[in-house]
């Protein structure tokens, strides 16, 4: 491949298809209208948090450290443009990205430890309302998702490691 040709066709970058499956999941209409999940900016974010969690634990558990590490600078770069997007500027933004890092690690030492096998049924709808919900989820609306996302990490964890890894999620 020339350089002209590199240089105005880059490759895509590592994981573009995953982050994209991820983002496209997120956003599925289902989960703002059956579940009762905030269409705003913060409620958006609640469930790119959640589903980026989910294909993290998942990474985590084929011990896919670099693909993991790969994901994570993938939600971070977003979080920034998305952050720079709606008027955050240079001075603050890394006070912002540190609340949006804290609350994804969050977030996932909360999943992991509700998805985690023996762990009692309501953790996960405990967590959900909290983290998804802001702590006031319409009756049954946490349960309900919680539901999904286990339905949802069962698709996660049945994809073969190339085809996940691709975003090709059935």
């Amino acid at each position: 491949m020339s350089f002209l040709s590199r240089l105005l066709n880059p490759p895509a970058p590592p994981l573009m298809g995953l982050w994209s499956w991820i983002t496209e999941t997120a956003r599925e209409p289902r989960f703002y209208l059956r579940h009762g999940v905030a269409d705003t900016v913060d409620g958006r974010f609640d469930m790119v948090a959640l589903v980026s969690c989910l294909v993290l634990l998942r990474l985590e558990e084929l011990d896919l450290r670099r693909e993991n590490a790969l994901l994570t600078e993938r939600f971070v770069d977003d979080m920034d443009g998305s952050l720079r997007d709606i008027g955050i500027g240079d001075m603050v933004i890394g006070k912002h990205m540190g609340k949006v890092m804290s609350a994804l690690g969050g977030r996932l030492g909360v999943y992991r430890k509700a998805l985690a096998a023996g762990a009692p049924e309501a953790e996960l709808a405990e967590a959900l309302a909290r983290n998804v919900y802001r702590g006031s989820p319409a009756d049954g609306a946490a349960e309900d998702l919680a539901v999904a996302v286990r339905a949802l990490k069962a698709r996660i964890a049945a994809a073969p490691t190339d085809a996940l890894l691709k975003g090709e999620i059935r």
